[in-house]
C-alpha cells in the first residue's frame, strides 16, 4: 500500500515525558502496594494461628492471592515503560491494561472463595481470641491502608483495579476490628463472618464495574464519548473542513488515548496551505493531552483507501 501524501502525525515530546513519569510513579506505587501486602500475609498467617481465628487465616490466604496478582501487576507496569519497536509500535502499555484485567478475574475468583467460606460460619461460629484479633486488625488498617492511599493517587486502570485489591482488605480488617470488639463484649462470634460478608459482596460490585471499563477498553470502545463529540464539534467548525470520516478513539491503557480520522479539505489548497491547516488542528487538539494523534487529509472528490 502506497505511502498517502498528505498523512501527518503528530506526538509531542512533552506528553513522552508526562507518560514516562506516570508510568514510573505507577511501576512505585504497586510494588510498595506488593511488597506490604506479602509481608502481611505472612503476618496473618502466623496470627491467625496463636488467635485459633478461621477468619484471619482466611483472609492471609487472600492475601496471598492478592500479592500474586499485584506482582504480575509490577511486573507487566515496569514492561509498560519499554520503548515501541517494529513488533509493538504503540509500545508497552497495553501490558498494564493486560494486568489489570488479570487481577480483577483473580479478585472475583479470591471474592468467591472468602464468601464460600464465611456463609457455612454463620451456622457454625467459632470464637477467636478477641484481643489478638483487634492488634492485628489495626495493624491491616495501617498496613493497607498505605498501600490504597498509594493507589487511589495514580490514574491508570491498573492501579484503580489493584486499589479495589487492597481496599477490600481495608475494609474486611474494619470489619474484624469491630466484629472483634462487638465479640469481646458479647460473645456473637457469626458478626465476623457476617460483616466479612457484607463488605466482599460491596467490593464485589465495584470490581465488576472496574472489569467492565477494562473489557471495554481492550475492545477498544472510545474511552470518553464527550471528548470525542468536542473534537468532531470543533474540527466541522473549521473553515477548510469539507468532511470527516474514520474518526477513532481508543485507548492503550485507560489514560493514553490514540485519535485517527480522516478529514476531507476545502480545495484547492497550496502545500502551505495545508501545513496551515496541520498547524491548527494540532493547536486545536491539544488541550486534550492525547497520546497518539495521526490525520490524514483528503483532496475534494478523492476516493478515500480505506472505503471499506
Amino acid at each position: 500500500m502506497k505511502q498517502h501524501p498528505e498523512a501527518t502525525h503528530t506526538h509531542a515530546s512533552h506528553r513522552h515525558h508526562h507518560g514516562h513519569h506516570h508510568a514510573h510513579s505507577e511501576s512505585s506505587n504497586i510494588a510498595l502496594a506488593f511488597w506490604l501486602n506479602l509481608a502481611f500475609a505472612i503476618i496473618e498467617f502466623i496470627g491467625g494461628m496463636l488467635t485459633n481465628s478461621v477468619a484471619i487465616i482466611a483472609d492471609a490466604m487472600h492475601d496471598l492471592g492478592d500479592s500474586l496478582a499485584i506482582g504480575f501487576a509490577w511486573i507487566a507496569s515496569k514492561i509498560a515503560t519499554k520503548q515501541p519497536t517494529a513488533h509493538y509500535s504503540y509500545g508497552f502499555r497495553r501490558w498494564s491494561l493486560l494486568s489489570a484485567l488479570l487481577s480483577g478475574v483473580i479478585l472475583l475468583a479470591g471474592s468467591g472463595w472468602v464468601l464460600s467460606e464465611a456463609l457455612p460460619r454463620l451456622w457454625q461460629p467459632e470464637l477467636p481470641h478477641t484481643g489478638g484479633m483487634l492488634l492485628l486488625a489495626l495493624l491491616g488498617i495501617a498496613v493497607n491502608g498505605v498501600a490504597v492511599w498509594r493507589l487511589r493517587r495514580g490514574k491508570t486502570q491498573n492501579e484503580k483495579v489493584l486499589s479495589w485489591h487492597l481496599l477490600e482488605d481495608v475494609l474486611g480488617w474494619v470489619a474484624v476490628l469491630i466484629g472483634a470488639i462487638l465479640m469481646h463484649f458479647t460473645g456473637w462470634a457469626w458478626l465476623d463472618p457476617a460483616l466479612s460478608i457484607g463488605f466482599t459482596l460491596f467490593i464485589l460490585l465495584n470490581v465488576l464495574r472496574a472489569l467492565r471499563q477494562t473489557l471495554a477498553l481492550f475492545l477498544q470502545v472510545t474511552p470518553d464519548p464527550t471528548m470525542l463529540q468536542q473534537i468532531n464539534s470543533q474540527l466541522a467548525g473549521l473553515d477548510f473542513v469539507k468532511s470527516m470520516h474514520h474518526v477513532h478513539l481508543w485507548s492503550l491503557d485507560g489514560e493514553q488515548h490514540v485519535l485517527t480520522m480522516h478529514i476531507e479539505i476545502v480545495t484547492p489548497a497550496t502545500m502551505a496551505e495545508q501545513i496551515a491547516y496541520k498547524q491548527r488542528i494540532a493547536l486545536m487538539l491539544a488541550p486534550y493531552q492525547l497520546s497518539h494523534t495521526t490525520v490524514e487529509f483528503e483532496l475534494s472528490g478523492e476516493e478515500c483507501r480505506d472505503a471499506g
